[in-house]
């Protein structure tokens, strides 16, 4: 058994050092289980064994994801040493659900993974040969900063919850091969040919993407065939109806030396004439977004391609109702996508009809501006102007009698002097979500393989999918590189089909051209919506989020009220970004619910009023709890996620300790019980696990915490004893405290409080330890890393409540330190690339230290990175240059939202653990109290609405206090240039000196 190990170590060690065209070096036949191993996630199940393959032996692995998310896969240990270009190869078959099929291959250390993976893979049925190449691996993680593979100690393969289910899949001779250097110079050739038959030679085999064709004369029909030698032929492209000019071939994992072109006879009857056959490199057509992208360098500005794929960073927001199971996006320039994934719409004026050519040439790039009804409904419109031609395009969601919908109104406006154009729909298979947008949804291209425009609906791969108010006037569609096709219906392989509808606009000057659509958004049958019924649909939308988002009202003299409108729309994206009751801080790269957000999310809904949403999410998450006790990181459509992250446990015993403050629901909380003592069960296995004196000898600093984990985003090359997991471990044994002394459980309070205050004491010598090594003076964010990372350590203020163990002066300095480096930034004194406006959990964390100053100017930086303002939303990521494209994460960011509407919330009021009061306007800068002041209305706190005013009378300031709540044990506090004013009994009025 041994002896097969090392002959496979050592084969594979030959392979590596082998002369460029050796044959390839077997690393395992896979005759024998013995050197494999089964590696499972939390509740998933894998077994193997032995079958006959088609050269003896081969190797299954049996799997059942038992209705959770996870892994499964198996692993063994082999030495590699790799060349410039190499490859591996192995044969495979199985049953099952598509899942991720990933190939990894990990370094000495554990740490560092390079992968090649297969999202969504079907597994083939009968035995197929795989093979993976130098330049289709890539460094999955770790904290070494080599990209480049150069030896691995261990060889994984692994199925990854797409769809989970159970099934098995079989591996059999896999090889390891030297090949030569990958060629990366122009691919030159020779072009030949004539009547019909044209030949690129580009003297050896070479890797290709694709290629273009440069017809004089286009064809009816061609075909495009490769060979490796000029005499086998492969067919691998044929196209009908060719508009001319210029056509484009992707041509992924191609490799050939020849291309040859064959063609028919023009539509006229003339002989095609092709002027060259361009060969293009691999990264052409790796991917249809990489296809585009090329298109979009070669094709001239003014033809249709979003910005996404000519470089220039584009912003959208979401469209949805309340708890909707579909959610669909406008962009700035008011295209809009009426689903996760799929095609969009794009409204254009145009002079007339233009060349018939698959992407249609535009009379110029309009201006656009962008609104929100009242300023902060989720009803956004795009006013998009154009050369003689107003076009404003509104977009909204209604619940339409429990069959949701997208609506959207157009409206059409003359300038003086306006010509008789025409307003068209157009069409395209890209989506709003850009292509730079790669996590989980990927966005850019969505195909439409099959495109129908009837006058009043567009149909998508036989599914209707609009309905218009107007029938068109006429109605266009093509293939990709085709003219366009009769009947209005088009099918199209490369499934990049297009097409419009028009409508002649010949307006005099006061009139106005109306048109409404209308896209289901569960899935059903689209109906025609009439333009009356699209505005009332309107008045009605409005009215319905007036009265969920204006539960607390607001106040404010004009420079402040861009942050009650922010609080409001950061309420309606909240509410829209869920599925159901799945809170999620987006629709596309972040459709998933983490535990983590929600539990903060659910912090200012219960505060906003909306404790329907917050109970909603905490019934649907507990029971996602593993039978351990562990809270997973997350959950989404494939279940419980088993990765790691310590955090969790805290946060879901602090979501139902919340809840129950606010809504005094005993019911509930007796449902969550039996989730609060599996997760202080796990969290005391888990500190026990660290509280051992092999550790502390080890690194004191690590003694008693939660594990290290990936929790924090930025420890996810390599897992850290994060702080921030710790801080939330220990508010959930404070909640647990409480929890169970809610429910009269006194013996089990007695021991949550036990472990609480061990643990509490083991976090405190940690930071003053970790501190102490690094000689640092602030909070660090990790124990072994004693990094600077402010926006972490607000957690510790709050919700954390950790003050009292944290080293006397250490959260001052650690936010006077954020605060100077805060101002470089801001001035441009110091430079930066991006940040994430997680970051705005500082603005309430400056209003607890008393820097009021402070936190208004941190939120007017902020402010300035909302895109578009207009919107009053945040994307994940925010870019120091916005228009290159990036990845923004999901805009708008639900998580992102919670964090202002909390920062928000606490310049008006906040409560203070260390002598349980309210404290009120610490955030409010003293201008706004001139004339009538502020005022906030029906704020929820643990003892009912808050209502409250202040203003300068020009000799005092006065702050009114109505009755409705029953204060806290500390009452209220109003702090004013170092001195607190303490409100104990309510209504009051009183009046302070300035």
């Amino acid at each position: 058994m041994k002896q097969a190990v090392a002959l496979s170590v050592l084969l594979v060690s030959f392979a590596c050092h082998s002369a460029e065209g050796e044959g390839p070096r077997r690393i395992d036949d896979f005759d024998d289980a013995s050197p494999w191993k089964v590696i499972q996630s939390d509740q998933v199940t894998g077994s193997l064994r032995n079958v006959e393959g088609p050269d003896g032996k081969a190797l299954c692995l049996d799997y059942d994801f038992h209705g959770v998310s996870g892994y499964v896969g198996l692993q063994r240990d082999v030495a590699i040493d790799y060349p410039a270009n190499y490859a591996f190869s192995f044969r495979m078959r199985g049953t099952g659900p598509k899942n991720d099929l990933q190939f990894k291959l990990v370094d000495a250390s554990g740490d560092n993974v390079w992968w090649a993976t297969k999202p969504k893979f079907a597994l083939p049925n009968a035995w197929t040969q795989m093979r993976f190449k130098q330049r289709h691996i890539s460094k999955a993680w770790g904290p070494s900063e080599e990209k480049a593979l150069t030896n691995s100690a261990k060889l994984e393969f692994t199925l990854a919850s797409g769809e989970g289910g159970k099934g098995s899949v079989c591996f059999d001779a896999l090889t390891f091969s030297q090949l030569p250097p990958q060629d990366d110079s122009p691919l030159r050739g020779k072009f030949s040919g004539r009547n019909g038959e044209w030949t690129l030679d580009l003297g050896k085999s070479r890797e290709i993407g694709g290629a273009i064709l440069q017809w004089t004369v286009a064809p009816r029909h061609y075909a495009l065939a490769l060979s490796d030698d000029g005499q086998a032929w492969r067919d691998v492209f044929a196209h009908d109806n060719s508009d001319g000019a210029r056509d484009y071939i992707a041509l992924p994992e191609a490799e050939a030396r020849f291309l040859r072109v064959t063609a028919t006879r023009s539509r006229d009857g003339e002989r095609a004439e092709l002027q060259g056959i361009e060969a293009q490199p691999l990264a052409f057509g790796v991917t249809q977004n990489d296809f585009m992208r090329a298109i979009a360098k070669d094709v001239p500005a003014e033809f249709f391609v979003p910005e996404g794929f000519r470089d220039v960073q584009q912003y959208w927001t979401i469209l949805g109702i309340d708890g909707g199971r579909e959610q669909g996006l406008i962009s700035e320039d008011g295209r809009i996508e009426v689903a996760k994934g799929g095609f969009s719409i794009a409204p254009v004026i145009e002079f007339d009809r233009g060349p018939t050519v698959d992407l249609m040439p535009l009379r110029a790039p309009p201006e656009a501006s962008q609104s929100l009804q009242d300023d902060y409904l989720p009803i956004p419109t795009v006013r998009l102007q154009f050369v003689d031609h107003t076009v404003e395009v509104t977009a909204f969601a209604d619940d339409n009698a429990g069959h949701p919908r997208l609506i959207a109104r157009y409206r059409v406006q003359p300038r003086e002097g306006a010509t008789n154009d025409v307003f068209e729909l157009r069409v395209v298979p890209f989506q709003v979500n850009p292509p730079s947008q790669f996590l989980n949804t990927v966005g850019g291209v969505s195909h439409i393989k099959v495109l129908q425009l009837d006058a009043q609906a567009i149909v998508v791969d036989g599914t209707p999918r609009v309905a218009l108010s107007l029938p068109a006037a006429s109605r266009h569609v093509r293939a990709f590189d085709s003219v366009d096709a009769p009947d209005a219906r088009v099918e199209d392989p490369v499934g990049l089909a297009s097409g419009e509808l028009r409508w002649p606009v010949k307006l005099a000057a006061g009139e106005t051209f109306e048109l409404a659509l209308s896209a289901p958004l569960d899935g059903g049958t689209p109906t025609p919506i009439t333009n009356a019924e699209a505005a009332a649909a309107q008045e009605r939308v409005a009215a319905q989020w007036r009265d969920k988002l204006d539960r607390v009202k607001f106040k404010l003299p004009k420079e402040g009220q861009h942050i009650a409108d922010t609080l409001r729309t950061a309420l309606a994206h909240m509410a829209i970004s869920r599925v159901g009751p799945r809170l999620q801080p987006g629709t596309r790269s972040y459709s998933r619910a983490w535990i983590r957000d929600g539990a903060m999310i659910n912090e200012g809904l219960l505060r906003l009023g909306r404790e329907d949403i917050a109970e909603d999410f905490l019934r649907w998450y507990a029971p996602y709890q593993f039978d351990s006790g562990k809270v997973p990181c997350c959950v989404d459509d494939r279940g419980s996620d088993p990765v790691p992250e310590n955090d969790s446990h805290g946060e879901l015993i602090y979501a139902a300790a919340e809840l129950y403050r606010y809504t005094r629901d005993r019911e509930l909380l007796e449902t969550m019980w039996p989730h609060v003592q599996g997760a202080v069960k796990y969290m005391d296995a888990l500190r026990a696990s660290e509280r051992t004196e092999e550790n502390r000898a080890k690194n004191p600093a690590f003694f008693g915490l939660m594990p290290a984990s990936i929790s924090h985003e930025g420890y996810s090359a390599k897992p850290m004893h994060s702080y921030w997991d710790d801080f939330w471990a220990l508010r959930g044994y404070k909640d647990a405290v409480e929890i169970a002394k809610w429910l009269g459980h006194d013996e089990e309070a007695k021991r949550f409080a036990a472990s609480r205050d061990q643990f509490s004491a083991d976090l405190q010598a940690s930071i003053e330890t970790a501190m102490a090594q690094r000689g640092i003076a602030f909070i660090p964010g990790s124990a072994e890393l004693g990094d600077f990372d402010a926006t972490s350590t607000t957690i510790a203020l709050a919700p954390g409540a950790a003050q009292s163990i944290l080293p006397e002066g250490a959260l001052e300095y650690t936010f006077e330190r954020y605060w100077r480096e805060f101002e470089q930034r801001r001035t441009g004194t110091k430079k930066w690339k991006d940040y994430t406006p997680y970051e705005l959990r500082t603005v309430g964390t400056f209003a607890r230290l008393g820097w009021r100053d402070r936190a208004q100017s941190a939120l007017a930086f902020f402010f300035d990175d909302q895109q578009p303002r207009e919107w009053n939303q945040w994307a994940e990521v925010v870019s120091r240059t916005p228009r290159k494209p990036f990845f923004v994460g999901d805009l708008p960011h639900a998580w992102v939202a919670s964090d202002y509407v909390r920062s928000a919330l606490d310049l008006f009021a906040y409560e203070r653990p260390e002598d349980e009061s309210i404290v009120l306007a610490a955030g409010i800068p003293e201008a706004w109290l001139a004339g009538e002041g502020i005022a906030i209305e029906g704020l929820r706190t643990p003892g009912g609405p808050l209502s409250y005013s202040l203003r300068d009378d020009g000799e005092h300031l006065v702050l009114e206090v109505r009755g409705g709540i029953t204060l806290p044990r500390g009452g209220l506090v109003f702090p004013w240039k170092g001195k607190e004013t303490r409100v104990t009994r309510v209504p009051a009025k009183i009046e302070i000196e300035r």
